[in-house]
């Protein structure tokens, strides 16, 4: 299997209200390094898994809404713990989104995506799974 993975970062605010999250139960901050990786079984004519200056704009595109922004008050997130996990596949979703909508343009033959969040040198989590 072939894959390209392409990267960028987000800056967040939130709070993970139980007391399971220990001192993260409180408003803190976030700087994730985000990866988007695209799995085919075989290459394009040109040699490509997808073009990844059109995987590089989906991803900022995707992460827009999210930079610099308390997730506590985005509304579809109301409710939720915004978990690094449940990041992973809020943003798996988005950029599922821009492949089926052919935004990736050749990007029908993606059989897999994973979508990776750093939160540290010493932690990170993904969300994989077919498109």
């Amino acid at each position: 299997m072939f894959a390209v993975e392409v990267k960028d970062h987000i800056m967040i605010a939130h709070s993970l209200p139980s007391a399971v999250f220990g001192p993260a139960q409180g408003m803190h901050g976030a700087t994730f390094i985000v990866d988007a990786a695209f799995f085919t079984d075989d290459l394009d004519a040109h040699g490509l898994v997808v073009d990844i200056g059109l995987a590089v704009d989906a991803l900022a595109e995707t992460l827009q809404p999210l930079r610099y922004k308390n997730l506590d008050e985005i509304p579809e997130f109301s409710g939720k713990f915004t978990t690094t996990e449940f990041l992973c596949k809020h943003i798996f979703d988005q950029m599922r989104a821009h492949i089926t909508a052919g935004t990736l343009k050749d990007a029908g033959r993606v059989r897999r995506l994973r979508i990776t969040l750093h939160e540290s040198h010493m932690a990170r989590a993904w969300f994989e799974a077919e498109v």
